[in-house]
C-alpha cells in the first residue's frame, strides 16, 4: 500500500462488522474527507467472545458480503483491537530519539507488561517530543498487543481477500476520529468513552494528548442479558426491547420494567467508568474533566448517557464521527447515517489511517 493512501476502515466488533472508505480531498491547502462507502453486517451471537474469534467463517462471510455490496476495490485495511490482550501504559524513560527508543524498549517493556515480551507486538510513541524536561526524562506511550490475537484477526482479514496494512487500538481510533471532527481543547481534560457490546474503551485526553486509557469488559450485551433474565424473554426480544423497537410478542412486558432493568445495568457500567476516572484522578495533579464524548452502539441507550452524566458531573455529548465528513445525500440516507453514527466511530477512525502510521 502506497504511503499516503487511506486504508479501508474495518471494525470487527463483537456484534457486527463495519466497513468505511473515505476519500481525501484538498481545498485551499486544507485536507478534508468525503465518505465513499459505508456498510455494516450483523454477526451471529457469540461469533466473538472476550475478543476471541469463535466463528471465523461468519466473520469472513460478513466481510465478503460488505466488499461485494459496497463494490470496494481497495484491498488494504486498517483493523482495531482492544480488551485483555492489549496493554497500554504511559511510562517515563530517559530522553532519547524514537529510533533509540525502539531498540531499548524490548528490554524495558518486560517490567510493564504481564505477558512474555516474545508473545507480543510492541509499539511506542513519545508523547511530548518538544518538551524540555530538566530531569532528562520523557513520557512514552507503550502499547503491547498479543501476537496470537493479532494473528487471529489478520488471518480472517486475509481469508476475506483483504490485506491487513494497519493494526490500531480501538481507543486510539476513536481519538483519531475525535481529532478529525472536533476542535481539541487546548488546556482541558476530556474523556472519550467508546461503549461497545462487550468492551468499553476509556481514553482520557489532557491538552489533546492521551494520558490514560483503560478497556473495561462490560458493555451493551449486559443490558440484553439482564432484560432476558429478569423479564424472561428470548435474546432477540431482549435486544429489541433494549433499543426500544420491535415489541412483537413482547407486549406483555411493561416499559417501566425494561427501564428499571436498563437503569440498573447503566449504574453498573457507569460505576466501572467512574472507578477508572477516579483511579486516574488519584494519580494526576489536575484531573478536572470538562466533557465526556460517548460513542459505540451502547451510546444510544439513554439510561447510560444520563447515568454517566450524573456520575461524572460534566456534560456528555454523543460523538458524531461524520461531523466534518462530506456526505453525498444522494448516495447515503442521512437518517440512516445519523442513526448509526455512534457505532461508526471506530471504523471511521480506522478509515483515517494510512499505511506506516504510528499508533497514536
Amino acid at each position: 500500500m502506497a504511503r499516503g493512501k487511506l486504508a479501508l476502515g474495518l471494525d470487527i466488533g463483537s456484534t457486527s462488522v463495519k466497513m468505511i472508505q473515505l476519500k481525501e480531498q484538498r481545498r485551499r491547502g486544507v485536507v478534508g474527507y468525503a465518505l465513499q462507502s459505508f456498510g455494516m453486517k450483523p454477526l451471529p451471537a457469540e461469533a466473538i467472545v472476550d475478543g476471541a474469534l469463535m466463528n471465523s467463517t461468519a466473520i469472513v462471510q460478513a466481510m465478503q458480503e460488505l466488499i461485494s455490496e459496497l463494490r470496494v476495490k481497495q484491498k488494504e485495511v486498517a483493523i482495531g483491537v482492544s480488551g485483555h490482550s492489549v496493554i497500554i501504559k504511559k511510562i517515563s524513560m530517559p530522553r532519547m530519539t524514537q529510533e533509540e527508543l525502539e531498540e531499548s524498549i524490548q528490554w524495558e517493556a518486560e517490567q510493564y507488561i504481564p505477558f512474555d515480551v516474545k508473545d507480543v507486538n510492541i509499539d511506542t510513541q513519545i508523547l511530548n517530543p518538544e518538551a524540555n524536561d530538566a530531569t532528562g526524562q520523557m513520557d512514552v506511550l507503550l502499547v503491547a498487543a498479543k501476537k496470537d490475537m493479532i494473528n487471529d484477526y489478520t488471518t480472517v482479514v486475509s481469508e476475506a481477500g483483504l490485506v491487513p496494512a494497519v493494526v490500531d487500538v480501538d481507543a486510539f481510533a476513536v481519538q483519531n476520529v475525535f481529532s478529525a471532527n472536533y476542535d481539541v481543547p487546548e488546556r482541558e481534560t476530556i474523556v472519550l468513552i467508546n461503549a461497545g457490546a462487550s468492551v468499553v474503551n476509556i481514553n482520557i485526553l489532557a491538552s489533546g494528548m492521551t494520558v490514560f486509557t483503560r478497556d473495561v469488559t462490560i458493555g451493551g450485551n449486559q443490558f440484553t442479558e439482564e432484560i432476558q433474565k429478569q423479564l424472561n424473554v428470548s435474546y432477540e426480544e431482549a435486544e429489541a426491547l433494549k433499543i426500544g423497537g420491535g415489541r412483537g410478542d413482547a407486549d406483555a412486558v411493561v416499559p417501566q420494567e425494561v427501564e428499571r432493568v436498563m437503569g440498573g445495568v447503566a449504574e453498573q457500567v457507569a460505576g466501572e467508568i467512574q472507578r477508572s476516572l477516579d483511579f486516574y484522578a488519584g494519580t494526576a495533579a489536575d484531573a478536572t474533566f470538562t466533557k465526556v464524548f460517548l460513542s459505540g452502539g451502547t451510546a444510544k441507550i439513554p439510561a447510560l448517557f444520563k447515568t454517566i452524566e450524573a456520575r461524572v458531573g460534566v456534560p456528555v455529548e454523543i460523538l458524531n464521527p461524520f461531523r466534518s465528513i462530506e456526505i453525498d445525500d444522494r448516495k447515503f440516507d442521512p437518517h440512516f447515517i445519523m442513526d448509526v453514527a455512534p457505532m461508526a466511530a471506530v471504523a471511521m477512525g480506522l478509515a483515517l489511517r494510512k499505511s506506516g502510521d504510528k499508533l497514536t
